[in-house]
């Protein structure tokens, strides 16, 4: 489907006139503070995350409209209080693309997208940043954490360089923690090794071209699939799980693996 940016821009400024109604005019909205948006924020981002692992095309087209909704409402507060408007916040996005993109817009060659990633933290060091780590958002979850500080520091060549070199740090890193584990040296230290695990883990990741992130995801979504089929099965036959034994529900469990798709 394909339409004009006629079309597009006209959309746009429909929702950058309904926005300025509801401040104007609805007691919800007029209310609304940078700060009281934050959550609502991250919680429309999740939601946005999950029709995409769902790979639910409407869900993501509804979610992208309700964060498009919020990148308007808090420009909208900064252009109340003389902090800037949407147009500063998509000029500027744009003039930072035209800079770290010089292949495209100057004339910068590259040969593939590597370089272009190292390219883009050679520039931002230069326009400022103390660290190519800094652009790693402190209240991230910790598994898209690691992997975008791994990711990161990549692009300066700190890192592995053989996937059989990632294997073995994984391996090492178990029996680190078996170790802590089997020797009782306390909860801080199999913390540490366990945390040193995933980080491994993440890392391998990398090397396989496979998301961490959506793959847990995936992994949980299939767990609770077939854990509600135990729980269906069980009230079906009219046993509570609590009295089932571990052997009952493992065999539901089978079943739900025969039965179910993931």
């Amino acid at each position: 489907m394909q339409q004009s940016k006629q079309a597009k821009l006209a959309a746009f400024s429909r929702l950058l006139d309904i926005m300025d109604d509801l401040r104007a005019q609805c007691p919800w909205d007029k209310k609304q503070t940078i700060h009281t948006l934050r959550n609502l924020t991250i919680e429309e981002t999740y939601e946005l995350t999950d029709a995409i692992t769902k790979n639910d095309w409407k869900g993501i087209e509804e979610e992208l409209g309700d964060i498009l909704l919020h990148m308007i409402f808090y420009s909208k507060i900064g252009e109340e209080q003389s902090q800037f408007s949407i147009a500063d916040v998509l000029n500027a996005q744009c003039e930072k693309l035209i800079h770290r993109h010089p292949h495209i817009y100057g004339d910068v060659q590259v040969k593939d997208e590597e370089e272009v990633k190292r390219n883009w933290e050679k520039l931002k060091l230069k326009e400022g940043k103390r660290s190519v780590l800094q652009g790693v958002p402190d209240g991230l979850p910790a598994l898209i954490k690691a992997y975008r500080i791994q990711e990161k520091a990549a692009q300066v060549k700190f890192e592995w360089e053989h996937a059989d070199q990632v294997w073995e740090k994984v391996e090492e890193e178990m029996q680190e923690l078996h170790k802590a584990y089997i020797q009782q040296e306390g909860i801080d230290r199999i913390e540490d090794e366990l945390g040193d695990v995933f980080f491994a883990l993440v890392n391998m990741s990398r090397f396989m071209k496979a998301d961490p992130e959506n793959a847990l995801e995936r992994t949980n979504q299939k767990f609770i699939k077939r854990f509600r089929y135990i729980e269906e099965q069980a009230l079906l036959s009219g046993k509570e799980l609590q009295n089932m034994t571990l052997a009952e529900m493992d065999a539901l469990w089978n079943e739900a693996k025969e039965k179910l798709s993931t």
